[in-house]
């Protein structure tokens, strides 16, 4: 028996999560040797064990009982002692067995342990929660409320009554004095003009020429900054001033004084800025994780360090569409009243948001369920359509904005477990649940797909029921026995030692050529590995609508398969790959970009070969996609030459050799073109006119390549060919040939090769990794049945 690898594995997780876990073994560990000897004897003996003192012949089960160390499982004695290796008593290998159950991830405890292991459970529950998120930022000027002082006209500023920054002032308060020739005669036109009405009054066509000219004089000051009340003092002087006084278009505290007294001006050019501190801004920083919770509209509570209890209220009014990839932040904006002037620019403050989340992560606000809000100002809330007071803007309705509208409809809660019942393992994370009316107590593990965290839950989007019973305390005890057991766990996902149920070399090998599947289930799961093709095209593709598309099919197909004819290990089995593949194809059809669906995918990749280990082939015997077809010797020895010059190929791209990969491509090429049919039965015919159009239109392909890396992702769908061609045919002279995978190649989906040995000489990274293979398989040969491959060969670069 294999020896448990979880421990190996706890190097590549949080020190946290693996000092739990080594808590949790310790207890485990306590309560197994509690359950092999019953709590009267702990009690009594100590560590020793009644067994070990007393004696083989003395233990009262059957006799020919199994121990093994609960440490140490590649232990196996027929007699009770200590583990040669760590010294701790031997405890009945049936202690370990777990039994058959509904699952392989199943465990049974008993009540005495399960009291020791402190195991608590709470019901899955669909309700709304709260997220409260908090952030951090400061104040800052309401940029709609800057006000500019400029020059209309040029000229020079001999007196500035407002002489620094900070002063508070109101509308119509006088600001500067400017002297500028251009004013001097524009009012020198303005007199003249106001006297020749005055002179002109008794012609009635004179004095509407008049007032003509008036009008426009009076219009040009307006323009240029004046107001009517200086305009009419202008017209009552005999001559015009050569100064010109320069009023506060607004209330505010002045920010900036752009120029000095003295200074020459240009027309547009700035004096002061004034800011209207009634309304201010307040500038915060939102975490990418926080981000499915804030919506334009909501509330927003914060306080100051300089008025400590005060909170106060804004809402939010934009969020900034670019994320700041150092700090991995987001800005959002908020509107804040600031009448009493409390709020001062550049204070810093603690903001608070609290969403109500309802079903698929949307944020629900019963504040604002039925009402309108202006698009521009998010302070602007009524009952129902308008305008806006402010913009005149259309005020539009909440549901609009992404909020949902507050219903009694209990399908708009989400389905929601507590932070710790989830042992989160990136986007998924592995539960326990306790199994009903289960005597001794068992529990199920589950991998499940978790969505955002609100709070103290976490939103489950697959994987559970509402009313299940979750473990929230001790599931790292019952994942660590788990893990002594050699079944799935979290550290040790796809199980370990000689006993695990997926383990290709463990007793399921032996019982996959004792029966046979059901005909009808074996159709199934070639469904669905034509779906799972059919998601590796698309991902080549980089279109995510594609990609969708693929993942959504294959999670058709998958709920097509129908398990009910399987009987005993091939149900488990069945049950967790299904319930693997369903959550890839629930991520994968939901991805939002490629090189996350990469990820997905090299998932997926790997659950399907998991599931061609345990189920490929056994559909009525020999009824696999590409079985080994009856064809002349004389047909397999042409194919020799073919197969030479494929490996002259894989051989120049391992050493990096462009020329040399271009040349073996023509060589490839005539050795194709020399291939005689003559002599082959229908289906194999069929079969090779199907081999010999893929290859040459790829051939053709080789053509446009303009360096490696074009070539190399040809060459990946070459080797596909290649391999149906060694395994229907066969080639002459050649004892065995093995196919290699490298997860990494091809933008890293993944690519297999062949060659005629089994040592690692990869042709799509050459001298970069050249061992770079994470499974190594004899697909032709005499030992073509005996799988090669290991999960992690040595030639696999670390991460």
């Amino acid at each position: 028996m294999k020896r448990p690898t979880g421990t190996h594995r706890l190097g590549k997780i949080h020190s946290k999560v693996w000092f739990a876990a080594i808590l949790g073994q310790a207890a485990i560990l306590f309560a197994l040797g509690y359950m092999a000897r019953g709590p009267g004897e702990v009690a009594r003996t100590g560590h020793a064990g009644k067994y070990a003192a007393a004696g083989a012949d003395q233990h009262p089960g059957e006799k020919g009982t199994i121990w093994t160390c609960s440490m140490h499982l590649q232990i196996r004695q027929p007699r009770p002692g200590k583990c040669p290796i760590c010294g701790m008593d031997l405890i009945p290998a049936s202690n370990l067995a777990g039994g058959g159950g509904t699952s392989l991830r199943e465990i049974s405890i008993p009540p005495e342990a399960l009291a020791m292991m402190q195991v608590e459970t709470t019901p899955v529950k669909r309700r709304y929660v709260t997220a409260k998120i908090r952030m951090v930022g400061k104040v800052d000027y309401d940029e709609t409320r800057l006000g500019y002082i400029t020059a209309w006209v040029p000229g020079r500023l001999d007196r500035l009554f407002v002489d620094y920054t900070g002063v508070e002032v109101r509308k119509g308060d006088h600001m500067a004095e400017m002297y500028s020739p251009e004013l001097y005669a524009a009012q020198e036109e303005l007199i003249l003009a106001s006297q020749t009405v005055k002179q002109r009054g008794r012609s009635v066509t004179n004095r509407e020429h008049g007032t003509t000219l008036l009008d426009a004089a009076r219009e040009k000051l307006r323009l240029w900054g004046m107001t009517l009340e200086q305009i009419r003092q202008i017209e009552q002087q005999d001559k015009p001033t050569d100064h010109m006084t320069i009023f506060a278009p607004m209330g505010g505290v002045v920010i900036y004084k752009n120029r000095q007294e003295g200074d020459y001006v240009k027309t547009g050019e700035r004096i002061y800025t004034v800011a209207d501190l009634n309304w201010v801004w307040v500038r915060l920083d939102a975490y990418e994780s926080d981000l499915p919770w804030l919506h334009y509209g909501q509330k927003v509570i914060f306080t100051t360090e300089a008025h400590p209890g005060e909170r106060y209220v804004g809402r939010i009014v934009f969020i900034d569409p670019v994320l700041d990839a150092r700090t991995r932040t987001v800005k959002v904006r908020v509107n804040v009243e600031n009448k009493g002037g409390g709020l001062k620019p550049e204070m810093f403050v603690r903001a608070e948001v609290q969403a109500m989340v309802a079903t698929a992560g949307r944020v629900m606000d019963p504040e604002l369920a039925g009402k309108w809000i202006s698009p521009m100002h998010p302070e602007i809330i009524r009952d129902k359509p308008g305008k806006c007071p402010i913009c005149g803007m259309p005020l539009v309705s909440a549901e609009s904005l992404g909020y949902v509208p507050a219903l009694a409809d209990a399908s708009l809660r989400p389905l929601v477990i507590p932070v710790s019942a989830a042992l989160v393992t990136g986007t998924r994370a592995i539960v326990y649940v306790e199994l009903p009316e289960s005597e001794p107590p068992a529990f199920e593990g589950r991998e499940i797909v978790l969505g955002p965290r609100a709070g103290d839950y976490y939103i489950v989007r697959r994987g559970l029921k509402e009313g299940e019973l979750v473990v929230t305390s001790g599931n790292f005890k019952i994942d660590s026995a788990l893990q002594l057991q050699a079944k799935p766990s979290m550290m040790t996902p796809e199980g370990a030692g000689g006993d695990s149920p997926l383990d290709k070399h463990g007793d399921h090998k032996s019982q996959a050529t004792a029966h046979q599947l059901p005909h009808a289930f074996g159709q199934q799961l070639k469904a669905l590995e034509a779906a799972y093709r059919e998601v590796a095209d698309a991902i080549r593709t980089d279109d995510i609508e594609e990609i969708h598309a693929a993942f959504n099919g294959l999670d058709t197909d998958l709920r097509r398969v129908k398990a009910e004819r399987l009987t005993g290990r091939d149900t488990l089995v069945w049950k967790e790959l299904a319930m693997l593949l369903g959550n890839d194809a629930l991520e994968g059809r939901e991805v939002a970009r490629p090189q996350d669906a990469y990820r997905v995918f090299n998932t997926t990749a790997r659950h399907m070969r998991r599931m061609s280990e345990v189920f490929s082939g056994r559909d009525n015997g020999d009824d696999r996609e590409y079985h080994r077809l009856d064809v002349p010797e004389s047909f397999q020895n042409q194919l020799t030459a073919l197969w030479q010059a494929y490996r002259e190929l894989t051989d120049s791209l391992a050493t990096d050799n462009l020329p040399r990969a271009r040349k073996s491509t023509v060589r490839l090429a005539s050795a194709l073109r020399h291939v005689d049919m003559k002599g082959l039965d229908p289906p194999a015919h069929q079969r090779w006119m199907q081999a010999f159009q893929g290859i040459e239109r790829l051939l053709g392909d080789f053509k446009h390549a303009d360096d490696l890396a074009a070539t190399r992702e040809i060459f990946a769908s070459l080797s596909a060919r290649m391999a149906t061609v060694v395994q229907s045919f066969g080639v002459g002279g050649l004892p065995s040939i093995y196919r290699l995978h490298c997860p990494m190649a091809v933008d890293n989906r993944g690519a297999d090769w062949l060659q005629s040995d089994d040592q690692v000489r990869n042709p799509y990274f050459g001298a970069k990794m050249l061992t770079c293979a994470d499974r190594v398989e004899l697909i032709a040969g005499a030992e073509s049945t005996e799988n090669k491959s290991a999960n992690q060969p040595p030639g696999v670069p670390s991460p």
